[in-house]
């Protein structure tokens, strides 16, 4: 595989440079004095701030745009090999890494590579390590899934010392990483139009494991299912976190303020050491900070600074994230996607100031809607009212003959408060008919469900938060 040395810049060409992820690795090797060219379908902000960087971005893209004097050229999996580019590149024979393959190497180049995955907290905990280094003036070099208002985006270009990266595993693209530190949070069924089963996912997330060097550390939830299965034989260091009391470190004496922010007491091989205050709600974020905690203490950061990592953050955008009110409703907006998320959304929900608790979710992908039918009706099930939209496809087509109205049918024996209505106008006209003053309305999913807030809050009368 083709080798990015930062120490010797070449010339990079990225394929799709305009997307938020393939922008972000471009202005990292841009602050290393690389040379870099890329090409996308329109001009946009984001191709707008790499030409004043100094990229040469061409649009749209075109095989003329692949030159001579490129040393590697750089693709996401939604390219094919029939886009002119591409084929240009193979033909010339020049050297190609997918997005991941080039992250994999970006990491090689840092003192420590801090890598966090798992099915879900993936965002917020790296967001969460992020904030502590930051606090520690530790100056990290930074790639999240989600917008952190602090790094004002989702990419922070720092030193050298430390690269944090949310790490996932769909089509296994962390395996082409190169980590020092894992994070291994939770283990799921997820992603089922590319990973067979659970065993597979879990055969997955155990490669991601001995990726590690014998100097590395994995941090791993001990709530896992036989969680050994990813630690046994691995000859790196392992720390563990989680409800069992065999756990490194366990949390105690938990109680939530009035916005449901957790307080709880951190303990570490049974000794207590901190009282920890966080910024973020539910008790799921309890866990997703002993994991960072773990992390930043192996750095040799202090408990001090830590603690006042963990009370400045506040959260990502589309986590949990009050957008504001209308009606005298309050109107949040979750990624939540998978049922696991889901359930601890709500449960998080349950201790946010309300009278009714409504979802207006929109399921993501038709492959995920229908292997988990079950669990997506148990999980939405546990709100006062929800209102579902139709499937959002994202890379997929139906050829399943799924629908949101088989998710309503399912959901019925244990929820009858649930409403099918395919089209978001309507949505927002039977929420507004419906929902009530002191009501909390939580739009859900991946897709583009938070629209239907975005919508109401441009209302007369309607409060946005800043």
């Amino acid at each position: 595989m083709y080798q990015i040395k930062f120490d010797e810049p070449v010339h990079v060409h990225f394929i799709g440079i305009g997307g938020i992820s393939m922008s972000g690795l471009a202005e990292i090797l841009l602050s290393r004095h690389f040379t870099i060219s890329g090409s996308d379908s329109k001009e946009s902000e984001l191709t707008q701030k790499l030409v004043k960087e100094g990229a040469v971005v061409n649009y749209p893209q075109r095989a003329e745009n692949i030159t001579d004097d490129i040393d590697v050229v750089v693709y996401t999996a939604a390219i094919h090999p029939d886009n002119p580019e591409f084929a240009a590149a193979r033909d010339k024979g020049i050297p190609m890494l997918t997005r991941a393959e080039l992250l994999g190497e970006l990491m090689r180049n840092f003192k420590q590579a801090i890598n966090v995955s798992g099915t879900h907290g993936k965002t917020t905990t790296t967001s969460m390590i992020t904030e502590i280094l930051l606090e520690a003036e530790a100056d990290p070099t930074v790639s999240v899934g989600g917008m952190l208002k602090d790094i004002g985006g989702n990419i922070r270009v720092g030193g050298q010392d430390t690269f944090v990266v949310e790490a996932c595993e769909y089509t296994n693209s962390f395996l082409s990483f190169f980590p020092t530190i894992e994070v291994i949070l939770n283990v799921e069924a997820d992603h089922l139009d590319f990973f067979k089963d659970i065993d597979d996912i879990r055969h997955s997330f155990r490669l991601f494991a001995e990726k590690l060097p014998a100097d590395g550390l994995l941090v791993i939830n001990s709530d896992i299912k036989h969680y050994d299965y990813f630690t046994a034989g691995l000859n790196c260091r392992c720390i563990t976190f989680g409800h069992d009391k065999d756990a490194d470190y366990t949390a105690n004496f938990i109680s939530y303020d009035k916005l449901a922010h957790p307080t709880y007491t951190l303990f570490f091989k049974g000794e207590e050491i901190a009282k920890v205050e966080l910024g973020v709600t539910g008790e799921h974020n309890i866990y997703n900070s002993m994991a960072a905690i773990a992390v930043c203490r192996d750095l040799g950061i202090d408990m001090d600074t830590i603690l006042r990592g963990l009370r400045r953050f506040t959260g990502t955008d589309r986590r949990f994230q009050k957008k504001g009110s209308v009606n005298g409703f309050t109107i949040i907006d979750d990624y939540a996607h998978h049922p696991q998320e889901i359930a601890a959304t709500i449960e998080a929900a349950k201790k946010y100031p309300h009278r009714k608790l409504w979802i207006a979710f929109q399921p993501h992908t038709y492959s995920r809607t229908a292997a988990l039918l079950d669990d997506f009706a148990g999980a939405l099930s546990q709100a006062d009212e929800i209102v579902l939209a139709d499937i959002y496809a994202a890379r997929e087509k139906n050829t399943i003959g799924i629908s949101s109205d088989d998710l309503r049918k399912h959901m019925l024996e244990q929820n009858t408060n649930v409403y099918y209505i395919p089209e978001f106008s309507d949505i927002e006209k039977f929420l507004l008919e419906h929902v009530k003053e002191g009501d909390v309305l939580i739009t859900m999913g991946a897709g583009n469900i938070y629209e239907v807030g975005e919508d109401l809050l441009r209302l007369p009368g309607a409060v946005v938060e800043e």
